[in-house]
């Protein structure tokens, strides 16, 4: 039987981003999501999240979206104090200014009340070859498994991190479906443990005006609500489960 976490990025992200998650948590397969604790939503979101103690929440580390956390970390910003696009990031980034900024938000985390079930990033950052053995010391100090990420090839890997065995991500663009994400779930079965990304929402005006991926999120969310999806995955044998749930924690680290 395969395990499947089904995690909703941008957690925190606005206020209909996050009833969105909730939406697709209480009336669909949704059973994670992680959560940028730098974005104006953040205290909403962990609110969300201590009423809805079923849902696993990671945290979705942010080096390209809105501003850090930390106000000391000059190499991250620009002359408006907002982080660089993720292109400028990666050249300019100082290090330590990228683990100053990562302690800072995991301390943000945890002052919500809330203990992190595992670590993605947005854009994937966490993944790249600048900073990757980075987090992945965080991660094991902190003894949390790391979203798994294409072109992981490229970096270090220590046998001391967890991650799924397989991490889908396709369920994403303009061209949405029931049909595509049941594909998806065929795909995911083929693993004993795996991931699949998404990013349902309601939208609102920050949504809107802010991201350049806005209008599909409402479609993601009635595919991820839609009851042939939740049947299929019964039909599959395919376990939703979070991160608490893929390892057996006795023998992660």
């Amino acid at each position: 039987m395969t395990k499947l976490v089904i995690n909703a990025d941008d957690f925190g992200y606005s206020k209909g981003v996050n009833l969105g998650i909730i939406e697709a948590f209480k009336n669909g397969v949704v059973t994670s999501a992680t959560m940028m604790v730098n974005m104006p939503g953040a205290a909403h979101a962990a609110a969300l999240a201590l009423e809805n103690p079923g849902l696993g929440i990671g945290i979705h580390l942010v080096l390209d979206c809105g501003s850090p956390v930390n106000s000391d970390v000059p190499s991250l910003v620009d002359e408006r104090g907002a982080f660089h696009k993720a292109e400028k990031l990666v050249q300019l980034a100082d290090l330590a200014d990228v683990e100053k900024e990562i302690q800072s938000q995991i301390e943000r985390f945890h002052s919500f009340g809330l203990d992190p079930t595992h670590i993605d990033s947005h854009h994937h950052l966490h993944g790249h070859e600048r900073f990757y053995s980075l987090v992945e010391k965080i991660a094991q100090f902190y003894q949390l498994p790391i979203r798994k990420v294409t072109g992981e090839s490229k970096c270090s890997r220590s046998v001391h991190i967890q991650t799924v065995e397989g991490f889908i991500h396709e369920f994403y663009g303009n061209e949405l479906t029931t049909g595509f994400l049941l594909d998806l779930l065929d795909q995911a079965s083929s693993f004993k443990t795996a991931e699949l990304m998404c990013h349902p929402a309601f939208i609102d005006e920050p949504l809107l005006t802010g991201s350049s991926y806005a209008l599909p999120r409402v479609r993601e969310l009635a595919v991820l609500t839609d009851p042939d999806v939740a049947r299929a995955i019964e039909e599959k044998e395919i376990q939703l489960v979070t991160y608490r749930e893929v390892f057996d924690q006795n023998d992660a680290f």
